[in-house]
């Protein structure tokens, strides 16, 4: 009897969730997410807290659809991915940015079974599931980011500012320049759960989109 086989992204795709402590380029293809928008800070803000609710539920959701009559054409399971965050201003984090002003997209990548319609189904089974969840806050994101500037940041959120300093002495070195802008976010990806990891002992991925300069 064979072993059912179980899709962990983190291994599966290394070169996107687990970079090296120093930047290093990415392309990266059209991904699938579930997402919500919010702002405030994450610390604190209610919205930030139910967004995490409404994802992780979503995911959850989908998964465990092999136990019922809802599976979905395609099905393969998966280990949920981890959590990833888009943030308007993240790029000039520094500690005179209040917190309390961000605007963030938060999201979890879908496995490649679940296209828009799929999306919509699971969110109706969430809403059967928990009809007290504002399942109208998911939409369905199809991100591309195209040239990208990535690193592992280990520690905590708030020594950010250190690690991007070090993405961006790279960029320069190397001719290319951030491309921040109305739709290229700075992007975190978190591998830890900071409820149970020391602040010191986080690993984030941190991820800008960029632009070559030798055109310019």
């Amino acid at each position: 009897m064979g072993f059912e086989v179980i899709v962990d992204y983190k291994k599966s795709c290394k070169d996107i969730y687990l970079p090296k402590t120093e930047p290093s380029l990415i392309t990266l293809p059209p991904i699938a997410y579930a997402a919500v928008k919010g702002t405030g800070d994450p610390n604190t803000s209610k919205a930030y807290k139910e967004a995490l609710e409404l994802l992780y539920g979503l995911l959850y959701t989908i998964k465990m659809s092999k136990r019922s009559d809802h599976s979905f054409a395609g099905y393969f399971d998966y280990v949920v991915p981890p959590l990833e965050g888009l943030w308007e201003n993240g790029g000039e984090l520094n500690d005179a940015i209040d917190k309390h002003q961000f605007v963030w997209v938060s999201m979890i990548r879908l496995p490649e079974f679940i296209d828009a319609q799929a999306f919509d189904q699971a969110v109706e089974m969430l809403h059967a599931k928990k009809p007290k969840l504002d399942v109208s806050k998911l939409f369905y994101k199809v991100y591309e980011e195209g040239l990208c500037v990535q690193c592992m940041h280990l520690g905590s959120y708030d020594d950010e500012p250190a690690t991007l300093a070090k993405m961006n002495a790279y960029l320069e070195a190397n001719g290319y320049c951030t491309d921040i802008n109305e739709t290229r976010w700075h992007h975190e990806i978190y591998l830890s759960d900071p409820r149970k990891c020391a602040s010191d002992k986080l690993k984030t991925v941190i991820r800008h989109p960029i632009r070559s300069m030798k055109a310019e």
